[in-house]
């Protein structure tokens, strides 16, 4: 009997010893967790998710040209049809970069995506002139919509400086000169060069060029064909900005 009792007490010894199954010490650990521990998790799962989601878009564009933009689409079905060809940058007039350049974003190649003075100047004014830069824009084109909303602003926000920390200035400004609306259903230089002067986009002239960055502000009420008084004095001082940007370097992040 009393070996037996001996045996029975060294059995309780040997259980209390084991360790706990995992299964049982999972459950401990959930039951332990707050409610911000949860939310704390989910967020960073929902994070993680948006990380994926948005990286892997802007890998592939580095490298592949993208197909449509959701303003191409919608444009061609209001429309029915659309001008678009994709052109390399390298078959584009020089100009032509320079000037959009320098109408649209003349720090380009001095910001990570988001200029700071340029958004303190929109401010400063009251909203009367856009503080987006060339880089903001590609993203708004190529991976979002059109339209004044703080959730898509606050996208581009997130995605720009990951545009810039994959692609090359050269492009960035590439994706710009293909994807832009620079008449009612033309996007793009080759067309735009083909639809107001009947030239390819690596024959347009300094002139031209300018004439067709002042229309990427109002795309469907203005033409390069024919400009305005404002287009031809707007015109002469983007040509002197774009020799400006090349005198000073500040172009050299785009041209070889």
């Amino acid at each position: 009997m009393a070996k037996a009792a001996k045996s029975s007490g060294a059995s309780k010894s040997s259980t209390k010893g084991k360790p706990r199954s995992k299964a049982t010490a999972k459950g401990k650990v959930r039951a332990k967790l707050s409610p911000r521990s949860l939310l704390r998790r989910w967020l960073g799962r929902a994070a993680l998710g948006f990380l994926v989601v948005t990286l892997l878009p802007i890998l592939l564009f580095s490298v592949v040209n993208p197909p449509i933009t959701h303003t191409i689409w919608s444009e061609y079905r209001r429309l029915g049809d659309i001008d678009r060809e994709w052109v390399p940058i390298e078959h584009i007039a020089p100009a032509v970069g320079r000037s959009v350049v320098a109408a649209e974003d003349a720090r380009f190649c001095q910001h990570w995506g988001l200029d700071a003075q340029a958004i303190r100047a929109a401010i400063a004014e009251g909203g009367q002139r856009g503080g987006s830069t060339i880089s903001q824009q590609v993203v708004k084109n190529v991976f979002l919509w059109q339209g004044r909303s703080w959730f898509r602003k606050a996208l581009e926000t997130l995605m720009t400086p990951m545009v810039e920390a994959v692609w090359t200035k050269r492009r960035i400004l590439e994706v710009y000169l293909n994807v832009a609306e620079m008449g009612e259903g033309v996007f793009g230089a080759e067309a735009a060069a083909r639809h107001y002067f009947g030239v390819g986009p690596d024959e347009l002239s300094h002139r031209q060029a300018a004439l067709l960055a002042t229309v990427l502000p109002n795309p469907k009420e203005r033409s390069a064909a024919k400009p305005t008084a404002f287009m031809r004095k707007r015109a002469a001082q983007i040509m002197d900005g774009a020799a400006t940007i090349r005198a000073d370097g500040r172009a050299a992040c785009f041209e070889d």
